[in-house]
């Protein structure tokens, strides 16, 4: 099995946790509590995960999606502690530690400035989150592995007030939708790319 995500997250944004509530399929987590994701390949290997969290801990699933590839699981509790210990006993389990995760790696940025309208028309058909206006700043985020993606809309929204379009944790490659003002964004994607530069890993 290999290890491919594992990020802690201290406290949950409002938007980043509003919108995991539209698309998490289990308990809905909440502002403010803690979260972690966990990756891995192949996918089937997360439900042992899940189980291995679930038994030694009192935190609550938010997502767990298996594909033939990665899995994916997301937990989440208001009490830090309850987190770290769900972390602390996956890794035991699996004979890991945290710095057996692969490095995050940016495969692309972009920054538009200035949309059209008919593309800001396209990006809210697909978003599940805020929506983009004609004239502002879009910023686009590709992760590898996926499961970045989460921290990194979460710092993002720590560091500007920008919002959340969309963000996709799971399957090949993570993706990240931002919309604001030019210099919001500007200061999102700095957050982004000084959080996932300083996660250590191995390499891929």
């Amino acid at each position: 099995m290999q290890l491919r995500t594992f990020s802690f997250i201290d406290s949950l944004q409002p938007q980043l946790a509003g919108f995991l509530q539209t698309v998490a399929a289990g308990f809905q987590p909440l502002d403010g509590q803690a979260s972690l994701l966990v990756e891995t390949a192949p996918g089937i290997a997360i439900n042992v995960v899940t189980d291995v969290a679930l038994k030694r801990t009192a935190v609550m699933p938010g997502m767990q999606i298996v594909e033939r590839a990665y899995g994916l699981l997301e937990v989440h509790h208001f009490d830090k502690g309850q987190v770290r210990e769900a972390g602390a006993a996956i890794l035991a389990h699996l004979g890991l530690k945290e710095e057996d995760r692969l490095k995050p790696k940016i495969v692309s940025s972009q920054i538009i400035t200035g949309v059209e309208g008919y593309q800001s028309m396209l990006i809210n058909r697909m978003r599940h989150g805020d929506m983009l206006r004609q004239g502002e700043t879009l910023y686009i985020l590709e992760t590898l592995p996926a499961g970045y993606a989460a921290i990194a809309a979460n710092e993002a929204e720590k560091a500007s007030p920008i919002r959340l379009l969309e963000m996709i944790s799971f399957g090949a490659f993570g993706r990240l939708w931002l919309g604001g003002g030019e210099a919001e964004i500007a200061e999102a994607a700095k957050a982004v790319e000084s959080c996932l530069g300083a996660m250590q890993g191995r390499e891929r």
